[in-house]
C-alpha cells in the first residue's frame, strides 16, 4: 500500500469529532502547518490535542482554539495564546498541565510499547494529585501513563514515499516521539523524494512508523518572539 497522499485533506480524511490528535513541534517551530489548516477547514470538533504548547493565537493550534474545535488541551506550556487563556478560565476548555519532560516521555512510552512510566517531576505538587506514588531507592516517583492518541500528526524536513523522515534542528523536539505514538501517524514534509534517497544514517524516523505522507505546501514558519540585535 503507499503511503503517499496528495495533499493534506487526504491525509486527515478519517480524523473525526473526538478523536485524540498529538500534534508534534517546539513553539512554531516544525508544526504540521498544512494539516492543522486542513482540519480548521473541515471543522472537525471535540478533539482533544496533545502538543507542547498551543500555538499563538492566530497560528498553529490557536487556530482551531478560534473556533473551538478544542474541547481538551494537553500541554507543558501555553504562555503565548490569549485565547487559550481566556477559554481556560472561563471553563470552555479543560486543560491538563504537565511537566515538560514527563510529556515527551509518555509520547516515548506510548511508542514503545510501554504502559506507564515512573517519574520524579511534580511529585509533592498539585501534579501527583490522585495518583499513585511510589518509593525506588528513598525517592518517590509519580506512576504516569502513556498516552492514547487516536492520530500523530507530524512535520518533518524531508521525507521519502516509504515514510522515512529527517527533522531539522528544534523540529527534532516532539516530532520523532509523537511519530512513533500515534495509532496512525500522519507527516507532512517541506521535501517528497523517492525511497533510497536518504541515506540510512541520517533518518530521523524510520518509515515503518509513518501511515501516511505528503508533501507540504506555502509553509510560514513563524517566530514568536523575534528578537534583535541593534547596529553597533
Amino acid at each position: 500500500m503507499s503511503k503517499v497522499v496528495k495533499g493534506a485533506a487526504e491525509a486527515i480524511w478519517d480524523i473525526n469529532d473526538g478523536a485524540t490528535l498529538m500534534l508534534g513541534g517546539f513553539g512554531l517551530c516544525g508544526i504540521p502547518e498544512n494539516c492543522i489548516a486542513a482540519l480548521v477547514k473541515k471543522g472537525v470538533k471535540q478533539l482533544t490535542c496533545i502538543s507542547n504548547n498551543a500555538g499563538v493565537d492566530d497560528f498553529g493550534i490557536g487556530l482551531m482554539l478560534q473556533q473551538k474545535q478544542v474541547k481538551k488541551m494537553i500541554s507543558s506550556y501555553v504562555g503565548e495564546n490569549a485565547e487559550f487563556e481566556r477559554q481556560m478560565l472561563s471553563g470552555e476548555l479543560e486543560v491538563e498541565l504537565i511537566p515538560q519532560g514527563t510529556l515527551a516521555t509518555r509520547c516515548m512510552a506510548a511508542g514503545y510499547g510501554m504502559p506507564a512510566i515512573y517519574t520524579p517531576a511534580g511529585v509533592g505538587t498539585e501534579v501527583a494529585n490522585g495518583k499513585e506514588v511510589r518509593n525506588f531507592d528513598g525517592k518517590d516517583y509519580l506512576l504516569e501513563h502513556a498516552f492514547k492518541a487516536d492520530f500523530a500528526i507530524v512535520k518533518a524536513w524531508k521525507g521519502d514515499t516509504f515514510g522515512n523522515l529527517i527533522y531539522k534542528e528544534t523540529a527534532r523536539n516532539f516530532n520523532p516521539l509523537m511519530a512513533m505514538a500515534g495509532k496512525i501517524t500522519i507527516a507532512e514534509v517541506e521535501e517528497l523524494l523517492p525511497a533510497g534517497q536518504l541515506h540510512p544514517n541520517i533518518i530521523h524516523t524510520p518509515g515503518i512508523y509513518i501511515h501516511r505522507i505528503f508533501q507540504g505546501i506555502n509553509y510560514e514558519k513563524r517566530i514568536e518572539q523575534k528578537t534583535i540585535r541593534k547596529k553597533v
